[in-house]
């Protein structure tokens, strides 16, 4: 038998003299003597696992508990992880720059991460959003066939930012 980790409590760790006993199937079968359950359990060839403790009485399950584990382990590898990249641009950026930023965001959405663009005002640029919201169109633009955009741009102080994830 697996060791347990420090939410289920597994047999012998059971120490409370009255549980409420859910079998395999998940069929409940009512509350009785923590001794009893664990017989159930060993007569099934599988373990009585504590699943819900602060209840009362604690909510016990006869489980293979290995294979419970091992199921666990599972799900949590094929949780995707990513990362955040940031690209920086300003409302005055030129044709090369910009395609240059562009080229570098998208070998960031291809690697599976997602890019922060932010364009970042500085002075009187403020005055002319309009001019950023068309620098932030042609950046996406360029790279609508890989990306599509997961938060809209918003305006934050002096920054303007557009969240982009892999299509």
């Amino acid at each position: 038998m697996a060791t347990p980790s420090n939410q289920y409590r597994v047999n012998h760790q059971i120490r409370i003299p009255r549980v409420l006993v859910i079998d395999q199937n998940g069929v409940s079968l009512g509350e009785m003597a923590t001794d009893v359950a664990r017989k159930m359990a060993d007569e099934a060839g599988l373990d009585l696992v504590e699943v819900n403790p602060n209840q009362r009485p604690p909510v016990c399950r006869i489980m293979d508990y290995g294979k419970f584990k091992y199921e666990q382990r599972k799900k949590r590898k094929k949780q995707t992880t990513y990362t955040i990249k940031g690209i920086r641009l300003r409302p005055k950026i030129g044709d090369h720059d910009m395609d240059v930023k562009v080229k570098q965001a998208r070998a960031f959405l291809e690697a599976g991460n997602k890019v922060q663009v932010t364009l970042i005002f500085r002075g009187r640029e403020m005055v002319h959003q309009d001019v950023a919201m068309g620098v932030l169109e042609r950046f996406y633009q360029q790279l609508e066939d890989i990306a599509k955009v997961e938060r809209e741009p918003s305006l934050e102080g002096r920054r303007m930012t557009l969240l982009l994830a892999r299509r």
